[in-house]
């Protein structure tokens, strides 16, 4: 049976908190009150409580210490304030302190409604968000596999740098690994208890990423009806991971510069600084030294990122490894499948032994995915892991009525050559694009567009 979800009412005023009890109670939720703000904290830490209607003057502890004492929990109520200065600087600081909006005083039924059921939603959405990361992080743990010179000076550089707080620029060939170097950082640091949220700089529109990185206000711009938390302040206690940070732009690397300096971000449409306690991993496939002399990355944003580096060997640095990792990583895909986990012949090892790897582990693990189909979960030959390319029809627009039209058959060929691509490539993004001869922005909107993400 779902339970109904609970509100807490943190109001002195015996009337209104009584009034309040009523009306939301005919809405169907269950209703919990605290004449001050240490009952608040007590009913809140003793029960499940979905959301708080928070009154900012309360006696002993007031609304914005109980917004303090909240922002400690992992997953703290939805809390909408009730403040009679609706456009003072204790609502503002409120918002700040992470509320998710404020309603003035006398509250208008009708307002309060719509805004508690959003905020119940919101905070459903994460809740469900973070159940859905525990489930896929026990059912798949992240694991780096390889026993070669190269990766244990690797693990030994990761076990130095994890227990400090140091911002850290991860550096390697797409496919070697970035992320899970990253999530072996936060996992053995001091805030592993808390969240690690990934960014990926290069996959979301240009326009967008300001937004999801730093947050907006209500009416920050036209089609923001609420208040959205960035993926800065969602981190804050934890760990920012920013992959792709060679592909900034440069208002985006001067706004990030002023995160990394002062520890504060402002969400758009806002000049309130919130403080934020987050530790900042960073990861490139460039060269940004070299694109700090051509002028495509800030100077002083890159000396602020590089206070440690780790580089992540390519696979063909490491081909010792090759044998456990293909291993490691047909039980992972075999897992994924629901098929038996395959034996992997002498003769295919040393087809993949003899093979450059462009795109690394991840060009690997595609490429074993496609031989454990075409094993059928047997044994898998030379012939599985062969490289490749399938014949293509000499006119490609020859299957397209003409009735389709011009557009149509553009569109058609468009998708096919970036099917071919990330095959050619083994699934690495940056070398389709290459491939192509297009840059990787217009390719993750391509990949958006046809449905290939």
């Amino acid at each position: 049976m779902i339970r109904k979800a609970r509100v807490l009412v943190a109001e002195d005023e015996v009337q209104a908190r009584e009034s309040l009890r009523a009306l939301l109670e005919e809405e169907g939720y269950e209703v919990v009150t605290a004449a001050d703000g240490a009952e608040a904290l007590r009913l809140t830490a003793e029960q499940a409580v979905d959301a708080i209607l928070l009154d900012i003057r309360l006696p002993g502890k007031d609304g914005l210490a109980v917004l303090r004492e909240l922002r400690n929990e992992s997953l703290p109520p939805a809390v909408l304030v009730m403040t009679a200065y609706g456009s003072s600087a204790v609502a503002i600081e409120a918002m700040a302190l992470g509320a998710f909006d404020y309603l003035t005083k006398p509250v208008h039924f009708d307002e309060l409604r719509i805004q508690l059921a959003r905020a119940i939603e919101n905070r459903r959405r994460v809740e469900e968000l973070e159940a859905y990361r525990g489930r896929e992080a026990a059912a798949h743990p992240a694991e780096m596999v390889g026993r070669s010179p190269a990766m244990q000076r690797l693990y030994k550089l990761i076990g130095q740098v994890a227990p400090t707080d140091s911002t850290v620029l991860i550096v390697g060939e797409s496919g070697t690994g970035k992320e899970l170097v990253a999530e072996a950082i936060h996992r053995h640091s001091a805030r592993a208890g808390r969240r690690l949220v990934k960014v990926n700089c290069a996959g979301i529109p240009e326009t967008l990423l300001e937004a999801e990185l730093f947050g907006y206000e209500r009416g920050a711009f036209t089609g923001a009806i609420q208040r959205r938390t960035g993926r800065f302040e969602f981190a804050d206690g934890g760990t920012i991971f920013l992959d792709e940070i060679g592909e900034l732009s440069p208002a985006t690397q001067a706004k990030l510069l002023r995160v990394l300096q002062d520890r504060t971000i402002e969400r758009l449409g806002s000049n309130v600084p919130i403080p934020l306690d987050v530790r900042v991993l960073a990861a490139t496939n460039q060269n940004l030294e070299r694109a700090v002399e051509q002028g495509r990355f800030r100077e002083d944003l890159y000396y602020r990122l590089k206070v440690m580096v780790l580089r992540v060997p390519p696979l063909r640095e490491r081909m010792e490894d090759l044998p456990e990792l293909a291993e490691f990583l047909l039980r992972r895909c075999a897992a994924r499948s629901k098929l038996p986990v395959p034996t992997l012949s002498p003769e295919a090892l040393a087809a993949l032994r003899a093979r450059s790897w462009p795109g690394n582990v991840r060009e690997l693990e595609h490429c074993l995915e496609r031989a454990l189909v075409l094993s059928r979960g047997g044994i898998i030959l030379a012939e599985h892991v062969e490289e490749k390319v399938g014949l293509q029809p000499a006119d490609p627009f020859s299957a397209i009525p003409l009735e389709e039209g011009m557009h149509e058959a553009v569109r058609k060929l468009e998708r096919s050559m970036i099917v071919r691509a990330l095959a050619a490539s083994g699934g690495n993004r940056t070398r389709a694009a290459e491939l192509l001869k297009i840059n990787r922005r217009l390719l993750y909107d391509k990949l958006r567009e046809f449905g290939l993400e």
